[in-house]
């Protein structure tokens, strides 16, 4: 008996190994392949989609792609990447894309018809390109779709009819074409659907500004209801009187109902209250899905900016919980700076801008609220906060960070970091990383967040500022002494952010003074590590489960991001491959010989006062600093 079931089991291992992986594998293939098509046929002068590696199983880990719990591709972001060349048919295979953003680019060619097949499509934006040739009429097939938007290109033909079978859909532009023909009609496109068909000189019919050849006239606008004088006395007067006291009072009523619930509702609940000022803007969706909310439904959102909605407080201003009015949870951050004239548009822009920075690891912006008198941003909600609160603030019933949570924190924290240094244009500085701004999912997934906002606060200056932002004992030396940021200065940060996952401890903290250790986390680490006592330096909330060669790995990692010149630290891009097995033991002896080197030249003046001087002539003076 146990020999025919260890036949079968045999056979059944066989039939998998021949039959059902490769069709596993061939599955998993498809999106990948599909993508790898697509950039096949597109030019890209920018190298946006430089990580697009086709020999990657799973294009998961790809830029500008993301992907669902089960690796299936849900979104690709390439809007505003200046890409040329031509749209596949292959895209049509990714089944469960939801969100095809490719806006703003010159990419030509046809619709592909396969992307009807996207039946889980919900945005479609293909706007401000080249595209040529009809809509295809598959596209009604797209039963989910909400946001259709093929303005500004040169799609010619008509419209087709199927496109009013979608139920779901809110926003319809297909204007600036050279669309012909009659606007269809034995459909309709929702009442609360914004659809626009201006500028298609051969388009006809409702929405247009011409009727069609033998169809029905286009209705006139409503008439100005003008009232008329009574033409005679007597009981028509009297009647004409009665009826306009009557809508007078009527009127009188109607306006004053809102003043007087108003003033009751102030009475009731007294807190400071926010008057919109409305935009001129547009204010539909913007980019991609940022959309644009109004004061009114921020202030309803957070109960009046109520402080017991306070989710943190900085140096950019304090966020609140918010509940949105389809009840999803987001939170709001408000900013505090000083408004500047005419600083409205460029901070548009600039928000915006940030919010094409689209990956795994950074906190996705979904909107933002501007006024004369105020700036408003909007998140999706963390619901396990910051990496510093599950450090030093966390509940009691909540347990501490495991190891293997803090590895992965690390390293999705690093790889955040390496996208908007090496694949954002212009690159983006966040000029203020520490656990406080690293922010966790509800799968404990490390979210980078505040990231731009030195950005758009700063946008009247250089990138010279006359104010260093950050915080003490994240702040890099060259940072603070000459207030000229780069990339390397994220870099000092992130070394001491890695020593606060590793340790629990504030990057400056004078509670350390009654201890007679050092304030600042990076020199009290250093301290310890010359005295060889390793197992003081980790938290003890992980109650020694952790594995001590990761641990020395990722203080190696810390101390080569936190060295005293920039020059010398690496770039997140090569922190990632040395947090994921790649450089670092090489890189980690480079840095000891150097530092022999520096003891070296340290303790010279005590052998040979005049050694020093021939032997640094060649040497900048940042490098006989030492690490800071």
């Amino acid at each position: 008996m146990e020999m025919w079931m260890r036949e079968a089991l045999e056979r059944w291992f066989l039939f998998f190994i021949l039959v059902l992986h490769p069709l596993a594998r061939i599955l998993a293939d498809i999106e990948g392949d599909a993508l790898h098509s697509l950039r096949s046929n597109l030019k890209d002068p920018n190298n946006v989609l430089q990580s697009w590696d086709p020999t990657l199983v799973n294009p998961c880990t790809w830029f500008h792609v993301t992907c669902n719990p089960d690796n299936s591709v849900v979104r690709v972001d390439l809007g505003n990447a200046q890409l040329s060349g031509q749209l596949v048919p292959q895209l049509g295979q990714l089944k469960n894309l939801q969100y095809l953003e490719l806006y703003s680019n010159t990419i030509s060619g046809t619709i592909p018809s396969d992307l009807g097949n996207l039946t889980n499509l919900v945005s479609l934006d293909l706007y401000l390109n080249n595209f040529t040739g009809n809509i295809p009429d598959s596209l009604g097939k797209l039963t989910q779709l909400r946001f259709l938007r093929l303005n500004n290109n040169s799609l010619t033909g008509q419209i087709p009819v199927s496109l009013t079978n979608i139920s779901a859909l809110q926003v319809l532009d297909l204007s600036n074409n050279n669309l012909s023909g009659g606007v269809p009609s034995n459909g309709s496109f929702s009442l609360f659907t914004p659809v626009s068909f201006a500028n298609n000189p051969l388009l006809c019919g409702p929405g247009t500004t011409k009727a069609c050849p033998g169809g029905p006239p286009l209705s006139p606008p409503p008439p100005l209801l003008v009232p008329t004088p009574p033409s005679s006395p007597g009981s028509s007067a009297s009647s004409t009187g009665a009826i306009a006291g009557g809508v007078a009072a009527g009127a009188a009523l109607l306006f004053a109902a809102p003043a007087i619930g108003f003033a009751w509702w102030r009475r009731r609940k007294p807190q400071e209250y926010f008057f919109d000022v409305p935009a001129e803007e547009d204010p539909e969706v913007h980019l991609g899905q940022l959309k644009r909310f109004s004061l009114r439904e921020l202030q309803v959102a957070t109960d009046g900016f109520s402080n017991k909605n306070i989710l943190g407080r900085g140096g950019f201003g304090k966020v609140y919980k918010g509940r949105l009015a389809d009840g999803s949870l987001v939170a709001v951050k408000r900013l505090k700076e000083e408004r500047t004239p005419g600083g409205e548009l460029q901070f548009q822009t600039e928000v915006e801008m940030i919010s094409m920075a689209v990956h795994r690891n950074l906190l996705r912006l979904r909107g933002f609220c501007m006024t004369p008198t105020e700036r408003l941003l909007v998140y999706p909600y963390m619901a396990n906060g910051s990496v510093a609160s599950c450090l030093r603030e966390r509940p009691p019933n909540q347990p501490p960070l495991e190891w293997t949570t803090r590895r992965r924190i690390a390293l999705g924290s690093a790889r955040g970091l390496s996208y908007l240094h090496d694949h954002c244009d212009p690159k983006i500085i966040h000029r203020d990383v520490k656990a406080a701004n690293i922010l966790l999912d509800e799968e404990y997934e490390a979210v980078v967040g505040d990231f731009g906002l030195a950005k758009l606060m700063d946008y009247k200056d250089t990138h010279v500022t006359t104010a260093v932002r950050g915080t003490i004992g994240h702040i890099a030396p060259e940072y603070l002494s000459t207030g000229k940021s780069s990339e390397k200065t994220d870099v000092f940060g992130y070394g001491i952010m890695l020593l606060e996952l590793i340790t629990g401890q504030r990057a400056f903290d004078l509670a350390r003074l009654a201890n007679d250790d050092d304030v600042m986390l990076l020199d009290w680490v250093k301290g310890l590590l010359r005295e060889k006592k390793l197992d003081m330096l980790v938290d003890p909330d992980l109650q020694n489960n952790y594995i001590e060669a990761e641990v020395e790995s990722l203080i190696q990692v810390a101390l080569l991001c936190t060295q005293g010149s920039p020059v010398e630290r690496p770039k997140m891009s090569e922190v990632v491959r040395m947090l994921e097995g790649d450089g670092l033991a090489e890189r980690w002896e480079e840095w000891q010989k150097v530092e022999v080197i520096r003891h070296d030249l340290e303790m010279a003046p005590h052998r040979n006062p005049d050694w020093i001087v021939d032997s640094t002539d060649n040497l900048p003076a940042v490098e006989l600093s030492g690490p800071r």
